[in-house]
């Protein structure tokens, strides 16, 4: 009887298909796979949250904010590295960071912020919301400056991907034809202001192009968006608060509804992934093992294909877990690359100025976006002292009502000044692109968190072609906004910026053509278990210079794909 209700048990644990994270790029691996015909399981380790109704700060306003948005005491001591990178210190959406002191990191060498989101949804409820195709020399270049190593795909293997994951998305951009930033399947693109109109075309004599940015917020919604119930963007700029408009891409609001009106979604949450369970005779993996946030207790589910989407250190940490006779040194990990080339994008450098003139000039409403400055840097005939390149985003605006907190003044006449738009100014900040280093990396301490797991040990430091390219980035930028006629130029680079303020991590199992020295192959699958499958920023062999999380997606939708094409060979 016994072993009955057990089997009964397993029975009703095992899925098709299991995606452990509920994030930007595990949202697109449920829709896929489900509207594929798979029965799926979404393992989120935190708590749920509702759309629309789970965004608890989305209609606040700044006086309903206790310390109206300034970090108090609490956040300093519990949200520390949030605190650092400045994301985490404001009220209006600090409930949707993790708490540090209770998910602690270790900084062994040199600092790296890691902000980390554990709820439905994760990190697409936060994301910056920029979104680039990678360009064909991207996918080059590690092989042309002979770094780390090849990529196994090249742009033409994701061209139509991307098309594919921007048409469902919904990108606001322009058209431009540059070969350095590929044009897309784009909405209407956010109109630019008076000042910034003036900018592009000052730099465009300059030989650099400028372009409203391509984001992910819904100017002119299709059918496909409305009937998920996705909205206009109401240029609120409140974004992440959580919108309830559905305006803005999240999986909360887009891929998971999708994937739950196929009828084959199971959402699980407070479901921590330990590990991976490897069949030693059929070698292949089974299922998960997955410990209770809230009890602790260990629970295993099965599936046929396994799809992690934990975020670049959070697939790796299961991977790095996950320890049998076949690997005793984590999945996947003849190579010894599980944790190491950490990357992201370096920031904290560019420059800032006042703008005269324009007074006749304003806009409508917050708009959430700005402008993006293409890279100039190692492309065409430009050639630099150091490898690759970056790019620019930042925007002109005009002071509100709040600039009155940092003036002096009171009484009917200073209000009445606050009624009036103040003067305009503007800032950019550079996106450089940080090579594949393999000593940038993260271990396992000796210590274990509350669940018994192992805390995580960081070292990662920006390199010398970083540290090189960081004094272009200042210096560019404030040589355009002088060849604009921009006043009181202020250039900055700052000296206290990690690996991690960019909170795009990438790298950490790569993607590569031998196992020897890659993770995965070109399919995203673990080299030596094909029905394992990794398609966040884990996989990334370099970084680029844009923002990588349309990549992840369209690697992702690939990926679903082909799994369940080699699911009906019988080949997984």
């Amino acid at each position: 009887m016994n072993i009955n209700i057990n089997l009964d048990a397993i029975k009703k644990r095992t899925y098709d298909a299991i995606v452990v994270g509920s994030g930007i790029t595990g949202g697109w691996a449920a829709k896929e796979l489900t509207e594929k015909g798979l029965k799926v399981a979404v393992l989120e380790r935190g708590r749920e949250i509702k759309h629309v109704t789970g965004y608890e700060t989305a209609n606040k306003d700044p006086w309903d904010f206790a310390h109206r948005g300034r970090p108090d005491n609490m956040a300093a001591e519990q949200y520390w590295a949030g605190i650092r990178t400045g994301y985490t210190a404001n009220e209006e959406h600090r409930y949707l960071f993790e708490n540090d002191k209770e998910n602690p990191y270790f900084e062994k060498k040199g600092g790296f912020d890691w902000l980390r989101a554990y709820h439905t949804g994760g990190k697409s409820l936060l994301w910056g919301r920029q979104s680039y195709r990678w360009n064909k020399a991207d996918f080059e270049a590690n092989a042309k400056d002979g770094i780390a190593i090849d990529w196994p795909i090249r742009y033409e293997d994701l061209e139509s991907w991307y098309t594919y994951a921007e048409k469902f998305v919904g990108i606001s951009g322009q058209k431009e034809g540059y070969d350095v930033l590929p044009d897309g399947h784009f909405l209407p693109p956010m109109a630019l202001t008076a000042p910034e109109i003036h900018f592009k075309n000052a730099i465009s004599k300059m030989g650099r192009n400028a372009t409203p940015g391509r984001t992910a917020h819904l100017t002119q919604p299709e059918a496909h968006h409305t009937a998920l119930n996705r909205g206009t963007c109401q240029f609120r700029n409140k974004c992440m608060r959580g919108c309830p408009f559905g305006a803005y891409f999240s999986s909360l609001s887009a891929t998971l509804p999708a994937a739950a009106k196929t009828g084959r979604l199971t959402m699980i949450h407070n479901a921590i992934v330990m590990e991976i369970i490897y069949d030693e005779q059929k070698g292949k993996a089974t299922g998960v093992r997955v410990i209770d946030q809230i009890t602790k207790a260990v629970t295993e589910y099965y599936a046929k294909i396994i799809f992690l989407n934990a975020g670049a250190i959070g697939s790796t940490s299961i991977l790095m877990q996950s320890k049998s006779n076949r690997f005793q040194n984590g999945m996947g990990n003849e190579s010894d690359q599980l944790g190491r080339n950490l990357m992201d994008h370096h920031l904290g450098v560019g420059a800032s100025a006042q703008i005269e003139g324009f007074g006749d000039d304003y806009y409508f409403g917050s708009r959430p976006n700005g402008v993006y400055i293409t890279r100039f840097r190692n492309w065409g005939k430009d050639k630099r002292e150091y490898l690759r390149g970056f790019g620019y985003q930042g925007g002109a605006s005009r002071g509100g009502w709040g600039r009155g907190t940092n003036m002096d003044g009171f009484g009917a006449g200073f209000k009445l000044e606050m009624t009036q738009p103040g003067n305009w100014s503007i800032g950019f900040t550079g996106f450089g692109e940080i090579l594949p280093d393999p000593n940038n990396r993260f271990t396992f301490s000796d210590k274990k968190d509350k669940w018994g797991l192992p805390i995580l040990s960081f070292e990662s430091q920006f390199g010398e072609n970083e540290l090189k390219m960081r004094v272009d980035m200042m210096n560019d930028a404030a040589e355009m906004m002088e060849a604009a006629g921009f006043k009181s130029i202020t250039p900055y680079n700052s000296d206290k910026t990690h690996i991690g303020l960019g909170i795009h991590e990438m790298g950490t199992a790569r993607m590569g053509k031998d196992p020897k020295t890659s993770v995965l192959n070109k399919w995203n699958q673990v080299h030596a278990v094909k029905n394992v499958f990794v398609t966040d920023g884990a996989g990334m062999v370099s970084a680029s210079c844009v923002n990588p999380s349309l990549t992840y997606m369209a690697l992702t939708a690939r990926a679903a794909d082909y799994a369940v094409s080699e699911l009906k060979k019988k080949n997984l």
